[in-house]
C-alpha cells in the first residue's frame, strides 16, 4: 500500500488553476522530491496532502485512507515558515507539541533527551527558543516533527538556511528515517539535494506534472549523447566525436547519433589511448530543472 495517492486532484481560487488533475504516489520508504518554480501549485498540493485545503475534485488518500484526525497525528509537517513558541524554553515547547500530537509525557520526555543528546542540543534544552541560532532552531522544529514517530514527513524546505554543518547532520537525520520505513516528501529549490536524497521526484508547473518518476530514469532521459573522459595519450581527432569540451580534469565528448559510447571506447583502445575515467554524462537535475520550466514557461 501507498503512503499517499493523489489522483486527478484540481483546484482553484477565483480564475486561478493552482493544480491542475494531479496525480502521484508516495511509497513506504522514500523520499519523493516535489518540485517546481515558485507559484507552481507545490504549497497547494502539500496542504491538499494534509487536509489543510480540500480539492475541487479528485481524490487524497493517506495510509489508505481519507484524512482523519487520527491519521494526522501519523503525520510529521515542517512548514517554510517555522512555528515555534520563541518566549517558551526549548525542552517545554518540543513536550507540549509532542502531546498535541497523541504521545504521554513521560514517553516524550524521553524521547525529546535522547533527540536533543543525539542532535548536540542538549545543553540548550533549558534556553527559549529566541536565543537559539537559526540553525539549532531548524533542528528543534526538525526534533518537534518527528518525535511522535509518524509514518509521513512532509519536508518544505528543510535545509533552508543552514550551514554546512546543520544541513549535513539535517540530511543524515532524513536518511535516517527512510531507512526506518518513513516516507519522506521534501520539497525545495536546491536541485543538489534533491539528487543527494530523493529516489523519485514530481516537477510540477503552473499545477501540472511536467516530469514524474525515478531520479535515475529522468537524467537518462534528459543526458547528452556524451562521454567525460580522464585519459593518457594524444587524444587527436576521434571518428564520431562532434564535439570536445575541456572541464576541470577531465574533457567531454559529443558523439554523433551513429556511435554508441562502446564505440568510442573500442576506436580510443584501438589507439593506444590509457583511459582512466569513462563515464556516460548525465546532466544536473538544475539544468534539468532549467529546461523543462523554460519549455513550459514559453
Amino acid at each position: 500500500m501507498n503512503t499517499v495517492e493523489v489522483e486527478n486532484v484540481v483546484k482553484t481560487f477565483g480564475d486561478k488553476v493552482a493544480v491542475d488533475k494531479l496525480s502521484f504516489s508516495v511509497a513506504p520508504g522514500e523520499i519523493f522530491g516535489l518540485i517546481g518554480p515558485n507559484g507552481a501549485g507545490k504549497t497547494t498540493t502539500i496542504k491538499m496532502v494534509m487536509d489543510i485545503i480540500k480539492p475541487d475534485s479528485g481524490e487524497v488518500t493517506v495510509l489508505g485512507e481519507k484524512m482523519a484526525e487520527a491519521t494526522k497525528n501519523k503525520i510529521g509537517y515542517m512548514p517554510e515558515e517555522r512555528g515555534l513558541y520563541k518566549k517558551q524554553r526549548v525542552l517545554d515547547v518540543i513536550l507540549y507539541l509532542a502531546t498535541l500530537k497523541g504521545m504521554n509525557q513521560r514517553a516524550a520526555e524521553e524521547k525529546a533527551n535522547n533527540m536533543l543528546e543525539q542532535t548536540g542540543m542538549l545543553p540548550h534544552a533549558r534556553k527559549k527558543i529566541e536565543e537559539l541560532s537559526r540553525g539549532m532552531g531548524q533542528i528543534i522544529q526538525f526534533i518537534v516533527t518527528t518525535i511522535h514517530d509518524p509514518q509521513l514527513l512532509i519536508l518544505d524546505e528543510p535545509f533552508s538556511g543552514l550551514d554546512p554543518v546543520n544541513t549535513e547532520a539535517s540530511m543524515k537525520m532524513v536518511l535516517d528515517l527512510r531507512d526506518q520505513g518513513k516516507s519522506v516528501i521534501l520539497s525545495t529549490h536546491q536541485m543538489n539535494q534533491v539528487e543527494e536524497l530523493c529516489d523519485r521526484i514530481l516537477m510540477v508547473n503552473k499545477g501540472r506534472a511536467v516530469l514524474y518518476g525515478g531520479l535515475a530514469e529522468i537524467k537518462s532521459k534528459y543526458r547528452n549523447n556524451s562521454i567525460l573522459l580522464e585519459y593518457q595519450g594524444e587524444l587527436g581527432e576521434v571518428t564520431g566525436v562532434t564535439e570536445k569540451r575541456s572541464h576541470k580534469g577531465h574533457i567531454e565528448l559529443f558523439l554523433d547519433e551513429k556511435t554508441s559510447p562502446q564505440q568510442l571506447l573500442e576506436r580510443l583502445m584501438e589507439r593506444g589511448i590509457t583511459v582512466n575515467r569513462f563515464e556516460i554524462a548525465t546532466p544536473p537535475l538544475h539544468d534539468i530543472f532549467i529546461k523543462v520550466a523554460g519549455e513550459h514557461n514559453e
